[in-house]
């Protein structure tokens, strides 16, 4: 009996390490290399990126939020959230390769193509992620950071949590029997955007209509009149240029002939973070539910 014990032992010990192989390879496989489909081409990382330059402020946000934080070197001009992103004078709009290279990159996160190939000829991997025109758009492109900087897990985290947040809006509002419309203010001088983009998607899916759809011709950013915009009479306005600009309800019922208009009268007026309004990161949770709030406070 006594020989028969190490063998039992062993044929055990056997047993435990063949179960347990396959989880701890799938445990332990490599987050690198890893390949992204950006806008500039199938990019493949090698390693981690441990020095980041991010010229797009959503990306930046999303750089963040994913848990890159630390291995961001440097932001562009624009990029004012987090408050701890190490920004500079980069441009993201007209990208100077030379300055970009002092910063010694293995990434670089652009949103356009400006500056692309000078960059990739210093031999500088970029990835390109232009603004996001869905909300599956702008999931996609969380998981392409998280994957692309080593952390996956916590980037589909960050998606999960956007989409629950961003469902349980759309379900607190109840369908009405009158459509609502809405008035998207950019700018002071009335440009707005059509139901094509990102934001224009946004207020699709409360089932608002938007006055800018039936002005828009050929631009997705229409420049819209006050004439039209009081005809339209919209039922909600929501302000994208109130931190740029100061505009709230007060400067707004102020506007020649626009007392009279519906979202003038029953104040639903609604003043939002100009970047928060303009970017398709994780923050646009927060302007999902201040649109949600808004048609509720209509009823």
């Amino acid at each position: 009996m006594s020989r028969l014990i190490p063998v039992a032992a062993l044929l055990a010990l056997a047993t435990t390490l063949a179960l347990g192989a396959e989880p701890l390879a799938a445990k332990d496989r490599p987050l690198f290399p890893v390949t992204i489909r950006a806008a500039n081409g199938t990019v493949t990382i090698t390693k981690k990126p441990g020095r980041i330059v991010s010229l797009s402020p959503t990306s930046t946000e999303m750089l963040f939020a994913v848990g890159a934080g630390r291995q961001v070197v440097a932001v562009d001009d624009q990029s004012n959230y987090p408050r701890r992103a190490p920004r500079t004078r980069l441009s993201g709009f007209r990208p100077n390769a030379e300055a970009i290279a002092a910063y010694r990159p293995d990434l670089v996160v652009v949103h356009s193509e400006a500056g692309v190939a000078e960059l990739e000829r210093l031999g500088i991997k970029v990835l390109q992620l232009p603004a996001a025109t869905t909300l599956a758009g702008a999931y996609r492109q969380v998981g392409q950071l998280g994957r692309a900087t080593g952390h996956p897990k916590l980037a589909a985290a960050v998606v999960k949590r956007m989409r629950t947040r961003i469902n349980a809006s759309v379900r607190s509002v109840q369908r009405r029997a009158r459509t609502l419309s809405v008035y998207h203010e950019l700018t002071t001088d009335f440009y707005s955007v059509t139901s094509r983009t990102f934001i224009g998607q946004i207020y699709r899916l409360f089932g608002l209509r938007n006055i800018a759809d039936a002005a828009a011709g050929a631009s997705d950013y229409p420049q819209l009149s006050g004439e039209y915009i009081i005809s339209a009479n919209p039922d909600l306005i929501v302000l994208a240029d109130s931190k740029c600009c100061g505009q709230r309800h007060a400067t707004v019922a102020a506007r020649p002939g626009w007392s009279t208009i519906s979202a003038v009268r029953n104040r639903r007026v609604v003043a939002m973070d100009d970047d928060v309004a303009s970017r398709w990161g994780p923050r646009v949770v927060q302007f999902v539910q201040s649109v949600a709030a808004a048609v509720r406070g209509s009823r």
